[in-house]
């Protein structure tokens, strides 16, 4: 049996999709689109050689900022049950086999046959860069450790470092979600305290990006470095229950703010070189800050005002926008491993050369499709499974 994907006409009122049984914002979820594709667009910049040290090679650099719009719309959106229990004051802890099994089915299977896909062609395509080659390499990046030690990130998947930093958060987020509502808040719905712990819970990263350096080399690219664009979602999740009046000139703000903060981060003198890793502590602080501030820009208009009717809000609502949204995460998945045989194998460029425009669509037009059927295949099989299983347990 398959289950289809949700269809582009599956937007409802008021800004909702639903799929999959559950409900969501569909603007959020076209946001998921557009932080794929600032990726994919990031990387065929870096592809094509345009990462150059001056503001136009820095702003090209800067649409990696997809990664953190991803890491805030996971706190955001994951957060909810633990707010959601100091409103209801049940006091009753979210039941986290679901939860387990929930993010495990929603991100490990479509991730591990892209994972044994581009292991399996490094056996017949020549493969320039030996990092990340062999059994340890593949059991590394099939168990999200590839970040941790230098040379194990494979080509074809080094964005999938970004994955082994989302699992860490997973696995972190019980146990940080009992201590905000147990010890913090005791069973009781108090905002303030709650956004005091946040707070304090952020300063995490700024401080590891101080020690990082004098850890290990690889240091700089660990969960903590990245913690408060997280949490910045996670106060998004509190603040959407505080907010009661959105004014018409907040959305604009918000995009304003948001367009200022990626045009500074792309500065060469503040935020440094074109590389996800800054050289230096004061770098890698000011151009996390400025992510933080442009993902929870983008995000707060429709965190906070999920039913607004204004032009962002239908722009990312939009039918299309909402259905590659529920494949942006596929489509991540595959989008390197897919331009760089494209590049290569098929145009004939060589590493550093080419046109961007022209490596971000071929790109694209291959890694949708590639990326849908991917979501179909895993998706189905893993609803497939979880029926045969209720049906087992219940034998």
């Amino acid at each position: 049996m398959t289950v289809p994907l949700p269809h582009p006409g599956a937007a409802g009122q008021n800004g909702w999709v639903h799929a999959d049984g559950k409900t969501r914002v569909a603007p959020l979820t076209g946001l998921r689109a557009v932080a794929a594709g600032a990726v994919c667009l990031t990387h065929a910049a870096y592809w094509t050689g345009h990462y150059t040290d001056d503001f136009v090679g820095h702003l090209w650099a800067r649409f990696e900022i997809g990664v953190p719009i991803f890491f805030a719309l996971s706190g955001f959106l994951l957060f909810r049950p633990w707010v959601r229990l100091l409103m209801d004051g049940t006091g009753h802890q979210p039941d986290l086999r679901r939860y387990a099994w929930h993010r495990f089915r929603r991100v490990v299977p479509a991730y591990w046959v892209v994972v044994v896909f581009v292991y399996l062609l490094g056996l017949v395509r020549p493969e320039p860069n030996p990092s990340g080659a062999g059994v340890d390499g593949l059991v590394r990046n099939l168990t999200f450790t590839q970040i941790y030690g230098f040379g194990h990130l494979r080509v074809g998947l080094t964005q999938a470092w970004s994955l082994a930093v989302e699992m860490a958060f997973y696995l972190a987020l019980p146990v940080i979600g009992w201590a905000l509502t147990a010890l913090v808040c005791r069973y009781r719905w108090r905002p303030a305290r709650l956004l005091v712990a946040l707070g304090a819970l952020a300063a995490v990263s700024p401080a590891w990006a101080a020690v990082a350096p004098d850890i290990e080399l690889t240091a700089r690219m660990w969960p903590p470095a990245y913690l408060w664009w997280f949490v910045a979602g996670m106060a998004l999740t509190v603040l959407a229950q505080l907010v009661r009046d959105w004014p018409r000139w907040a959305t604009p703000a918000c995009l304003a703010v948001a367009l200022a903060g990626f045009l500074v981060a792309a500065l060469p003198a503040l935020a440094g070189p074109p590389t996800m890793v800054p050289q230096n502590a004061a770098e890698a602080i000011v151009k996390s800050a400025l992510y933080l501030v442009v993902s929870a820009a983008l995000i707060a208009p429709l965190a906070l005002a999920p039913a607004a009717h204004g032009r962002y809000h239908r722009l990312l609502g939009a039918r299309p926008m909402v259905w590659l949204g529920e494949i942006s995460y596929e489509y991540f998945l595959v989008h390197l491993i897919v331009m760089d045989v494209l590049l290569i194998d098929v145009l004939g460029w060589h590493v550093f050369t080419g046109n961007i425009p022209i490596a971000f669509l071929l790109t694209s037009v291959v890694s949708i499709p590639a990326a849908w059927r991917c979501a179909r295949r895993c998706r189905s099989g893993m609803m497939d499974h979880g029926r045969r299983s209720r049906r087992s347990g219940r034998g």
